[in-house]
């Protein structure tokens, strides 16, 4: 089972991190300023393509910027894809008109 664990340094940049026992399979690059925390980059592994880990990154993403009531800057393209496609599954913590600015 993987398992999905943060990393953030003193400036708040870092990444989830999805580990497979100890080998890290994918991250999902972020930093948090204020209250908005960006995501800028989601990758995997090529091996480990299909297994769903992308979206168990954005999980881990969506979950914690609900928890410490931080609104989302999709830049990576994967995460706003997905923010795209369902918009109403991330309403709370999305709000497209204000990165158009």
């Amino acid at each position: 089972m993987a398992e999905i664990k943060i990393r953030l340094n003193q400036k708040q940049h870092g990444a989830f991190y999805v580990l497979e026992g100890e080998q890290q399979m994918g991250e999902m690059v972020i930093g948090i300023a204020g209250k908005a925390l960006t995501a800028y980059h989601t990758e995997v592994l090529p091996e480990a393509e299909g297994k769903g880990y992308g979206r168990q990154l954005l999980d881990a993403l969506v979950a914690y910027a609900r928890e410490h009531q931080l609104q989302v800057v999709p830049l990576c393209p994967y995460v706003h894809a997905q923010f795209k496609r369902h918009p109403e599954n991330y309403a709370d913590i999305w709000n497209p008109e204000a990165a158009a600015e």
